[in-house]
């Protein structure tokens, strides 16, 4: 078994299902203790991870969370803000709700959590912060509005606190994944027949990606071989979003 997490302490948020589900389990076989948030219960056990109903849009119910985490195990080494939802709409029909929606679940949710825990890691020293941001936050693809102006807001903040605490020792870089078969992907490819087949042709791998090889870059991040890596986002999408295509 490899532990290139071993001792270290780490918060995955959306880790019911999907990359956040992925990435809980490859951290803890990596030698992390996990403890994993979201809003619905985990579908399975994994050892090594203690999952938590949490609402990440509930800065106190985060703040309440983290700090148990803080006095149960001294320490925080790495955070990967995964939960998020897609919202769509065309601008003008899109109401207030659905905007406030938008930005409390893909943007304001991860600040909650890059801020509960920040105190403990600028305490030891040391840190990883890993976002889960998306191709939508580099390239617009129309009837998506406003998720990507949420996404390229969490590129903003990954950036901005990287450099922010850079000299004391906390890094913070963010994963720009492309199609990942995650349920909601899942669900999308059988409501529309076809689609799965059109999507694929797109990609230059002729293949869809999977959680699991978003869930091996966000390990990579968080462990000390990334210690120089800070301020970045490294995209996951096959190589799509260099393809020019209608």
């Amino acid at each position: 078994m490899s532990t290139r997490l071993s001792g270290k302490i780490a918060i995955v948020t959306g880790a019911a299902s999907g990359i956040g589900a992925a990435t809980a389990r490859l951290f803890a076989r990596e030698g992390a203790t996990v403890i994993g948030l979201d809003r619905q219960p985990a579908t399975s056990t994994d050892a090594g991870v203690t999952h938590h109903l949490a609402d990440i849009t509930d800065a106190a119910a985060v703040d309440a969370v983290v700090q148990s985490v803080r006095e149960r195990h001294g320490r925080i080494d790495a955070l990967v803000n995964n939960a998020g939802a897609d919202v769509f709409s065309e601008p003008l029909s899109l109401s207030d709700e659905d905007w406030d929606r938008c930005f409390a679940l893909n943007l304001k949710g991860a600040w909650h959590l890059c801020r509960a825990v920040l105190p403990a890691m600028l305490a030891q020293g040391a840190g990883s912060i890993v976002n889960i941001a998306s191709v939508h936050g580099h390239k617009i693809i129309a009837g998506c509005f406003p998720y990507p102006v949420a996404k390229h807001g969490l590129i903003g903040l990954t950036r901005s606190l990287g450099i922010e605490y850079a000299a004391r020792g906390i890094r913070v870089n963010s994963i720009s994944p492309g199609l990942i078969l995650v349920p909601r992907i899942e669900a999308w490819f059988e409501r529309e027949p076809g689609t799965r087949e059109k999507q694929t042709a797109l990609l230059p791998p002729q293949r869809i990606g999977t959680p699991e090889e978003v869930a091996y870059t966000a390990l990579f991040l968080a462990s000390d071989e990334a210690r120089f890596i800070n301020a970045t986002d490294i995209a996951i999408d096959g190589g799509r979003s260099q393809v020019y295509h209608d």
